[in-house]
């Protein structure tokens, strides 16, 4: 038996060569604890321990299943193109986020669409003075190179306007190779750890910068695709159309869909 340190929701831990490997939970896909696990076995993972041995809720409460559904992984760990729930299908990114507008079941996804930029906003908490701006830059690429195992190649920027913090990860198909962790697998871990959800076993996120720990009051993810999405302007909340409109007139180019979630 081993510990699984990168990923805690797992069972049959088990050492072959030098590997710690072990099933990820509702799925039974094999993982190796060396590297990051997929974000649809992470969710999959999530939703199979959110339905067991908690209280039922009200019948009128629902959530946002946008952010966190039940998804249908490829054995690989990627994302299947099209997700359904019931009859109402859609189709999703390599980050599996959802790209177009709902339909029943005879919609057809012919190609699971590469995010290739996502764009990472945090909003710190109130403070005297700014942060040191290099110190911020430098403490955000270690830990995604280090903790997240991402090349720094695809760190295009870390950008600092008090009180907002900005990361840009950027990587085109093309320039991935097979051993490289996906941008996707690792803003979803770093969004986790914001929160104080950490995906990673005993090892939670400290941010702190100069010796300072440092809050935030939001954190928001937004998701670029090589292929523009295919949202019908009537299915969009005037909010999310005014952030469509003003991010393809900054960058002129499509955004899919904003993910914001208040810590």
């Amino acid at each position: 038996a081993c510990v699984c340190e990168k990923n805690k929701r797992v069972i049959n831990c088990r050492m072959v060569d030098g590997v710690c490997w072990c099933d990820s939970i509702g799925s039974g896909v094999s993982v190796s604890c060396d590297t990051l696990t997929s974000k649809c076995l992470l969710m999959k993972a999530e939703m199979t321990g959110s339905k067991s041995g908690r209280r039922e809720k009200p019948k009128d409460a629902f959530e946002d299943t946008d952010g966190l559904y039940d998804p249908e992984c490829e054995n690989t760990g990627v994302f299947k193109a099209k997700q359904c729930n019931g009859t109402t299908c859609w189709c999703v990114n390599t980050a599996g986020v959802r790209r177009t507008d709902k339909h029943d079941a005879d919609l057809k996804c012919s190609q699971l669409v590469r995010t290739t930029w996502i764009i990472i906003e945090m909003k710190h908490a109130e403070r005297n003075a700014p942060l040191n701006t290099e110190s911020l830059k430098r403490f955000f690429k270690e830990i995604i190179t280090n903790r997240y195992m991402l090349d720094g190649r695809y760190i295009s920027s870390v950008l600092y306007e008090e009180p907002y913090i900005t990361i840009d990860l950027k990587q085109n198909s093309s320039d991935k190779s097979s051993g490289d962790v996906d941008i996707a697998d690792v803003a979803y871990y770093f969004e986790k750890d914001v929160k104080g959800d950490s995906i990673f076993h005993n090892n939670r996120l400290n941010i702190s910068i100069d010796n300072e720990m440092l809050r935030f009051e939001k954190t928001a993810v937004y998701y670029v695709d090589e292929i523009a999405p295919e949202f019908s302007m009537k299915s969009l909340t005037p909010g999310l159309i005014a952030v469509i409109v003003v991010v393809i007139i900054a960058i002129v180019a499509g955004i899919v869909v904003l993910v914001s979630s208040n810590k």
